[in-house]
């Protein structure tokens, strides 16, 4: 099974929108309707999709939202999926899913971060299809900072195509904007200033590998199953190994330290040249923080470790392709993360 990636978008082309995990409250629908606004704006044909609705913690029965998500998986006609945003407990979806008829399908660009991680990096390990880790539906309206992408622009990138992402040197320091009282706003608030961090020594850092990760509160509850077999995929599609990425959502320091920790035992980042790990503002503990804890749990590996990232729960978003090629380069004077589609 090699990497496969979907075609790329063209204008008039169909992008589907479900909800796996949560769906969006009434009180967010004009936030919604303005996002998919944005990608109509992009020349676009939105499908929205019957599991949408936002009264409780997931968007309905996980077996409806797994047959519509088959569904536009598997529709010929939608050339990508994209969710409101993540949730909680997608997981339910992994049993329903038809994995087999998934290797047969052709490819369809997944796209979304958080809880969708749960789904999406299966897919890449499973299927072989490129999924995107990046920006979801609700975040799309806004501006994009200098030396970052939107999904958007990815996912009507051609096979083959290279690109390029540097850290804007500036992140926002805590909280999310109201949607329910300002459903239009394009404008991130970066208040706060800071580039990547390299957790493991100051030596300057050149890895290579193909990309795999997603959330740690998520993932750490597949790893050591079939789902999320990462020395498979590297023996198969990387034998050279891997960039690894995670990231935290609001876990304390000790439990995702506990997480990682047993995410290592399962050998989730057994082939890693290197581990990139997201900028998080989740608390940290009276004696650990959440740089330390993930120290104290993949220091031993002895690979070079990179943290606060644009690929996490924190704004500005970097989108990441599960399955490209990357090249991480960190240094004093250059930061950048490439990624070619092959």
């Amino acid at each position: 099974m090699s990497v496969r990636y979907p075609r790329p978008l063209r204008p008039g082309d169909r992008i589907g929108v479900t909800s796996p995990s949560s769906g969006v409250s009434p009180e967010l629908g004009e936030r919604l309707r303005f996002a998919l606004q944005v990608v109509r704006d992009r020349g676009y044909e939105v499908v929205v999709g019957a599991c949408m609705d936002g009264s409780g913690h997931v968007s309905a029965p996980a077996a409806d939202r797994a047959r519509e998500l088959m569904s536009m998986l598997t529709d010929p006609t939608i050339r990508a999926i994209v969710p409101p945003w993540g949730g909680e407990t997608a997981i339910d979806l992994i049993p329903l899913l038809d994995w087999d008829l998934l290797r047969e399908t052709e490819p369809t660009w997944l796209v979304g971060f958080s809880d969708l991680s749960t789904l999406s990096t299966p897919l890449t390990l499973l299927t072989g299809m490129a999924t995107v880790h990046g920006n979801n539906l609700m975040d799309t309206p806004y501006h994009v900072p200098e030396g970052l992408l939107s999904w958007l622009d990815i996912v009507a990138a051609p096979a083959g195509h290279r690109f390029v992402q540097t850290p804007p040197g500036s992140h926002r320091s805590a909280g999310f904007d109201d949607y329910a009282d300002f459903p239009g706003v394009r404008e991130y608030t970066l208040d706060a200033a800071g580039g990547w961090t390299r957790l493991d020594g100051t030596a300057d850092v050149t890895a290579e590998g193909r990309l795999i990760g997603g959330c740690i509160e998520t993932l750490c509850n597949l790893a050591g199953t079939a789902y999320l077999d990462l020395p498979a995929f590297a023996r198969d599609e990387s034998p050279d190994g891997l960039l690894v990425y995670v990231e935290a959502t609001d876990n304390d320091a000790f439990t995702i330290c506990r997480n990682l920790h047993g995410m290592r035992l399962a050998g989730f980042f057994d082939r890693a040249n290197a581990i990139l790990v997201g900028r998080t503002t989740a608390p940290d503990n009276a004696t650990l923080t959440q740089h330390e804890a993930v120290l104290d749990a993949l220091g031993s590996l002895k690979v070079p470790i990179i943290a606060d990232v644009e690929c996490g729960h924190v704004p500005p978003h970097l989108p990441i392709v599960n399955g490209a090629y990357g090249r991480i380069v960190h240094s004093a004077h250059r930061s950048e993360l490439t990624q070619t589609l092959v």
